[in-house]
Formats: structure tokens, C-alpha cells, sequence
């Protein structure tokens, strides 16, 4: 992301790139690796409520930018790249539950397949019902199946993807702009959620790393 955050951050869907920054690469994977690993396994092992609230809500004292600093630039198809990809999908929910709510709402309408299940939000979505869902998937990562979450989180892209587009299509004939943004969010969420469906299936391996 090459804008600099500030608390409390505001950014757009579309800011889902890595920061710019001059540090050794090796070194910023490194840690990103290390520090992933040994929150999930300090947590996971002694899976205390009050810790892992606090985890839930960390982006909501110290912003978005202090997570995105750590795993920002890590592989998608890596732990801390899970990681990171799950607080900024719970970050976007909270800045605007509305909006993620109606694009939601709309991809269930629509679907076909076992997402709505899958991810588990209750019907029908509105803000709450988003914000309590992000909740979820993200504490599902510190207590709970790993895989699951990430499959949770997954469902979510891809219902959300649909939602953006059949959206998309109702508004190009009057805001060719809005809709051109909205299939450009279409096109991240569903490529995100392949990258949550990938991360998963390596968990269950007990591969990634």
C-alpha cells in the first residue's frame, strides 16, 4: 500500500497492495514468517478469551497500518499472508458494514453453491450481521479449526465477488465509473478468496508456512 496510514485508518477496497518500503526482503519475510508463527502458536496453545478479544480488536486501537507493517508484503499463500488478508478483510467490513453488507446480501441472493452456509453469516446480512461475521472468521483462526476459518473466509470473497458484480451490471448504464470500480473489486475478492482456499488446503497438509 503506498498510502501511509493513520489511526483510525480509512482506505478503499482496492488498497490491497504491499507497502513500499527500502528493507532487506529476506529479512521483512523472515519476519513476517517468525512473528506469525509464534502469535498462532502462543495463542492456539493457551487459547484465553481475553487474549484473543484482544487479538480480534487489535486494528481497532492500533490501526490496520501496524498489522500491514508485519504481513503486508508476505506471500498470499503463506501464514502471515493469511493473516494479513483476514484483518484487512474484518478491517474493510467495519469501515463500511453497510456497503460490505448490501454487496453481501445481494451475492447470497444469487448464489448457487453452499457459500451462504459455508460462511456462516446470519440471514438476512445487514451491518451487524457483517461485523459479526468478520468477528468470527478472525477469532476462528486463534480458537477453532485454522482451515475452517480460512474456508469461512473464502465463502465471504466469493459471495461478496458476486454481489459486486451483479451490482456492477444494474449500475453501468448510468455509472460506468462505479460499476468499472466495482468489477475491478469483483476481480481482488475472488482472487483473494482463491488464495484463503489455497492456504486452507495447505494447513490441513500442514504445510504452510
Amino acid at each position: 500500500m503506498t498510502d501511509e496510514f493513520h489511526k483510525p485508518t480509512q482506505f478503499s477496497g482496492s488498497k490491497f497492495e504491499s507497502f513500499q518500503g527500502g528493507e532487506d526482503p529476506a529479512q521483512i519475510s523472515r519476519v513476517a514468517h517468525e512473528t506469525a508463527h509464534a502469535l498462532l502458536n502462543r495463542v492456539r496453545e493457551s487459547p484465553e478469551t481475553d487474549i484473543v478479544d484482544r487479538l480480534v480488536a487489535f486494528t481497532d486501537e492500533h490501526g490496520i497500518d501496524a498489522v500491514a507493517e508485519l504481513w503486508s508484503r508476505a506471500n498470499p499463500r503463506s501464514l502471515p499472508g493469511a493473516l494479513w488478508r483476514i484483518y484487512l478483510m474484518r478491517a474493510m467490513v467495519r469501515q463500511d458494514a453497510e456497503g460490505t453488507s448490501y454487496l453481501y446480501q445481494r451475492g447470497t441472493e444469487l448464489a448457487t453453491t453452499i457459500d451462504p452456509v459455508v460462511a456462516g453469516a446470519t440471514a438476512p446480512t445487514g451491518p451487524a450481521e457483517i461485523t459479526a461475521l468478520a468477528d468470527q472468521i478472525l477469532r476462528g483462526l486463534f480458537q477453532g479449526d485454522f482451515a475452517v476459518a480460512l474456508d469461512r473466509a473464502a465463502a465471504f470473497c466469493r459471495l461478496s465477488s458476486l454481489g459486486c458484480t451483479s451490482v456492477a451490471d444494474d449500475v453501468e448504464p448510468t455509472a460506468p465509473d462505479r460499476a468499472s470500480e466495482l468489477t475491478t473489486r469483483a476481480l481482488r475478492l475472488s482472487q483473494t478468496a482463491t488464495e484463503f482456499v489455497s492456504c486452507a488446503r495447505l494447513w490441513r497438509a500442514g504445510t504452510l508456512d
